[in-house]
């Protein structure tokens, strides 16, 4: 079994509202608490890195499986959303939704085309993020194909 490593430094200067540092391999960036929250809002923040995880580790999966399917396409894009609830004081990550835009050849089968439909959802249930997540975060992935 291999195993890969991955880490990450965090320098933090102060309380709440400070503007801190992280930096893991090719990732280097402020955070703080989003105003949406009543924080300064420099840089990124927790919400926002676990919306890019999940939604780079989708689009990648996505894209390997039609490459491993020999499905091609003119291009593949997405949009993604995070709902994060306060609820009596208590801040919750609810729920992310993928919505992947997938342009294809004209003359593409039905047959492909109905893969492609299969492959948006088996994506977002093979990819190690919605995995790591899953029972905490609904996860949940709607495609165009054009």
């Amino acid at each position: 079994m291999a195993e890969h490593i991955f880490k990450l430094h965090a320098a933090w200067p102060g309380g709440r509202n400070s503007i801190g540092e992280i930096e893991a391999g090719q990732l280097k960036t402020k955070v703080s608490i989003p105003p949406e929250m009543d924080g300064p809002g420099i840089g990124t923040n927790p919400d926002e890195m676990l919306l890019g995880a999940a939604a780079t580790c989708y689009i990648i999966t996505l894209a390997a499986m039609l490459e491993r399917s020999k499905i091609s396409t003119l291009s593949l894009e997405m949009n993604s959303e995070g709902i994060v609830a306060v609820e009596k004081g208590v801040i919750t990550y609810k729920k992310i939704q993928h919505m992947p835009v997938l342009t294809i050849p004209e003359n593409t089968s039905q047959e492909t085309i109905e893969k492609i439909k299969r492959l948006i959802t088996k994506a977002e249930e093979s990819c190690m993020i919605s995995r790591a997540v899953k029972g905490n975060v609904e996860i949940s992935a709607a495609g165009k194909i054009l």
